[in-house]
């Protein structure tokens, strides 16, 4: 299949697309590097030292022999040449990661709050169009989040993406549909997301566009089968306050003899998946674009749920380090409950990875490796959802 892979240098889009390569598709990535840029505006880098772009695919021709195109475009910006791409291309399917993908980041600030609004719904709208003018029969497959649905303590498990409802109408007959599971984003990057559905549900039903959304829990791990067959192929390992994720924090404060901080009473119960799973779930949702028409296809990409607090304890127990719970920047509830189904991706073939499979020593190792390059005061989260969170903080710091 012929691909366009937005956002295909960043920590996701990057094992994607050697993974979507390795199984014999033609892949062109797309990407303005802006991820690399960000780097500098927050004075932290990749714990592993990641290479340029350009060398990045010259190791991948060289190791096997395969080529993966690069065209450097801000996908928000240039439209003209997004459309042109399309008609050159013409894509079987695009995948689309071209979106600020971190929380935190998206809460820095009022500008912050808006190039991640201003960003992600005009690329996401931008490709929409331009597959619509260009008249490409194109499936998209959009890495989506799990944030979307929230994090209430309902006692269900949250469905893929819809929800069938009942209503009475006005002379009091009942009637059902099925919509769109109702959002709850708890940030901006969050809210950007949810835009997102709407923008799907728009043009699927408008115009017909093929699209899988694809709901992922917070990936671990950080190589795949191809990146780790050459050094110069490394993946991103993110750790900072701004984009690192949960685990990786944990595990870079125990690389440098840190405790573990958890945020709040680590209550939070999450959804998670291997980076390995999230290559292979990609995969299998393109290659299954056969299957999809009508309306929007929402796959949950999720393989488990833990509690913050549980994890912390399995990486404590695993390197020997402490835990210290300390305020929580975000606006959340203290403590929820999470179940998540994923049959789709599961019905396709999806065998998933668990924590308890003991891959989780591959991540402990790389952050001990590279414990020379951490900047320990870009660990802790220095963004909050808000003022009061702002003070708590700063009361535990200085109180």
């Amino acid at each position: 299949m012929q691909l366009l892979i937005l956002g295909g240098d960043g920590f996701c889009g990057w094992p994607t697309a050697l993974h979507l390569s390795a199984h014999g598709h033609d892949v062109t990535i797309v990407d303005s590097c802006v991820r690399r840029r960000i780097d500098d505006e927050l004075g932290v880098r990749s714990l592993t030292p990641i290479r340029l772009l350009p060398e990045r695919l010259d190791a991948w021709k060289s190791v096997t022999g395969r080529s993966i195109d690069f065209v450097e475009m801000d996908l928000a910006e240039d439209y003209s040449a997004l459309t042109d791409l399309l008609a050159t291309k013409r894509p079987d399917a695009v995948v689309h990661f071209a979106e600020q993908r971190a929380a935190p980041y998206s809460m820095k600030s009022s500008a912050h709050k808006r190039y991640t609004i201003q960003n992600n719904v005009a690329v996401t709208h931008n490709l929409l169009a331009g597959v619509v003018e260009s008249g490409l029969d194109c499936h998209i497959v959009h890495l989506g989040t799990m944030g979307v649905y929230g994090y209430e303590s309902v006692p269900m498990d949250l469905p893929e993406g819809y929800l069938t409802v009942a209503y009475p109408d006005r002379t009091g007959r009942n009637h059902s549909r099925e919509i769109l599971y109702p959002t709850q984003p708890g940030s901006v990057y969050h809210l950007s997301k949810s835009l997102d559905q709407l923008l799907f549900q728009f043009y699927a039903n408008n115009d017909g566009v093929r699209i899988t959304d694809l709901h992922q829990g917070i990936v671990w791990g950080t190589q795949t089968d191809e990146t780790e067959l050459d050094l110069r192929l490394v993946n991103r390992f993110d750790y900072d306050g701004d984009y690192g994720t949960v685990l990786n924090r944990f595990l870079v404060e125990a690389a440098i003899g840190h405790r573990l901080t958890v945020h709040g009473t680590g209550g939070q119960t999450r959804a998670f998946i291997n980076i390995r799973d999230t290559v292979r779930c990609i995969r299998l949702a393109v290659e299954s674009g056969a299957e999809v028409s009508g309306r929007v296809r929402v796959m949950n990409q999720v393989t488990e749920t833990h509690r913050v607090i549980d994890l912390a304890h399995l990486v404590a127990d695993l390197v020997g380090a402490e835990v210290e719970l300390v305020p929580n920047p975000r606006k959340e509830a203290d403590e929820n409950e999470l179940r998540v189904r994923n049959d789709r991706l599961v019905g396709l073939g999806l065998e998933p990875i668990y924590l308890a499979t003991g891959l989780l020593t591959e991540s402990v190792e790389i952050a001990q490796k590279y414990a020379d390059r951490i900047e320990r005061d870009r660990i802790v989260s220095t963004s909050y959802w808000n003022r009061s969170r702002r003070a708590a903080a700063e009361e535990h710091v200085y109180g």
